[in-house]
């Protein structure tokens, strides 16, 4: 998210009330609006459907096909999404911008082909006894949301945010639109419906950059080359995507706390929305966490290499060092504030929001240590992009991994200990990296001069 620190502390520079409220709706939208959209679109579409759609068993078998498709897609491109937008920011940096479009153009003929021939060969085997229908929606909903993340993460990194927002926006409007309209054609209309505003979004994200960024040439495959390719951050997005998924794909797959729904796929009812709930507390952390990193800490932070390159003072950089350092500390305190203020929230609106959806308040617990893990979870986000600031890719890396280890060993004992444990395998998990990752950021910034002088 760098970069959108200049549009924050230019609303934050009014100095008045309003000024900090326009800050944070903007942090908060710029920070969750993608993903919320995308859960409220899918919730929509399936709670608009099931007057229509006979039987409603279609439309959970609709929102699990989405599920997986999501997950999957995100899953399949964690390796390229970090590594290419690196290799991006470094050729912006080298004033190449004419390379931005046609390597866009190479990464996503290669992610589509990849990602065409494996949805090929599962359609073939694992989905073979389903409409063949059924099969090529599935398969162009997978190709066109790999494109989509790699092209949500080229604008992230080229700070279009307000024109992401406003494409998810529209996209998933022709999504809940296009399927409403389709509905009496059951699953396949509902299916048709999202892939058709998948389409629209990746058409309008590749046009967005084919016109900032024109190029003579049309088709590049630089960022493939040795070079650029960038291990680290290939293992740090493959690991963290994996990480987020872990549990719920043991959910899934675990007999007891799952049900078949259509083919190969399975789902956790007792799981799955209590997730996806929770998922929506964290939008004021997310908040939090881009006005105060985006801003404070980077404000500091540039401060402190610009003198240090320059040849500051001794006694300036040791003071913007601890500015770093407070606003470090003063971001994760916010965090954790309002994160416990959502907790709170959670607790006391749970119950109605669980009857509202026609949740059985059995889902309580789960839903309440799934909110607490959500919440963990974007305080491990804001420490990671500290590392990132740092160029500290071996102990992100570190983290990711010790987040997808945890994850996988405690879901898989909370599934033997029993249901009211469910939840907690994802939350400890969280807790542990975050824990981690703040003894390490206390012990590098320790550190800090020594390193960087070090290196020069």
């Amino acid at each position: 998210m760098a970069g959108i620190g200049f549009e924050l502390r230019k609303l934050l520079r009014k100095d008045n009330l309003l000024g900090i409220l326009q800050a944070y709706a903007y942090a908060g939208v710029i920070g969750s609006g993608p993903w919320v959209l995308s859960i409220v679109g899918i919730l929509i579409v399936g709670m608009l459907s099931h007057a229509v759609v006979v039987p409603n068993f279609l439309v959970t078998q609709f929102q699990v096909s989405v599920t997986y498709l999501i997950s999957a897609s995100l899953i399949f491109t964690g390796a390229l999404q970090l590594a290419f937008t690196r290799f991006v920011s470094d050729r912006l940096f080298e004033h190449k911008d004419t390379l931005v479009f046609s390597n866009l153009n190479g990464i996503l003929l290669v992610t589509l082909m990849a990602a065409g021939a494996v949805g090929m060969l599962l359609a073939l085997t694992l989905f073979s006894g389903l409409a063949v229908v059924y099969r090529v929606l599935m398969l162009a909903g997978f190709a066109l949301m790999c494109g989509i993340w790699i092209a949500t993460i080229l604008l992230s990194g080229l700070k279009m945010y307000r024109q992401i927002v406003a494409l998810y926006a529209v996209g998933y409007g022709i999504v809940v639109a296009s399927a409403l309209l389709a509905r009496p054609w059951g699953l396949n209309g509902l299916l048709a419906g999202f892939v058709f505003g998948q389409f629209v979004m990746l058409v309008g994200m590749w046009m967005l950059t084919a016109w900032d960024f024109r190029s003579p040439q049309l088709v590049s495959f630089e960022f493939a080359r040795r070079e650029s390719r960038y291990p680290s951050l290939m293992w740090i997005g493959l690991l963290y995507n994996v990480g987020v998924w872990a549990d719920k794909f043991m959910f899934w797959f675990f007999p007891y706390t799952s049900d078949v729904i259509i083919g190969p796929l399975r789902a956790s009812v007792i799981y799955d929305l209590p997730v996806f709930m929770a998922y929506l507390f964290i939008i004021p952390g997310m908040a939090v966490f881009l006005v105060r990193i985006e801003t404070d800490f980077v404000e500091y932070y540039d401060r402190f290499y610009e003198a240090v390159r320059s040849g500051g003072s001794l006694e300036y950089i040791e003071t913007m060092r601890d500015e770093m350092l407070y606003a470090i500390r003063q971001g994760l305190l916010e965090i954790a504030k309002i994160q416990t203020i959502a907790v709170l929230v959670a607790l006391v609106a749970g119950p109605a929001a669980l009857r509202a959806l026609g949740i059985s308040e059995l889902y309580l617990s789960l839903f309440y240590i799934q909110t607490v893990g959500a919440s963990l979870q974007v305080g491990l986000l804001a420490l990671l992009n500290v590392f990132f600031y740092l160029d500290q890719r071996r102990i992100i890396l570190w983290l990711c991994g010790v987040f997808l280890v945890s994850n996988l060993a405690l879901t898989a004992l909370t599934l033997r200990l029993g249901a009211p444990y469910y939840g907690y395998g994802y939350a400890l998990a969280t807790l542990i990296a975050l824990a981690a990752g703040l003894v390490m950021l206390d012990r590098r910034l320790d550190r800090l001069e020594y390193e960087t002088f070090m290196l020069q």
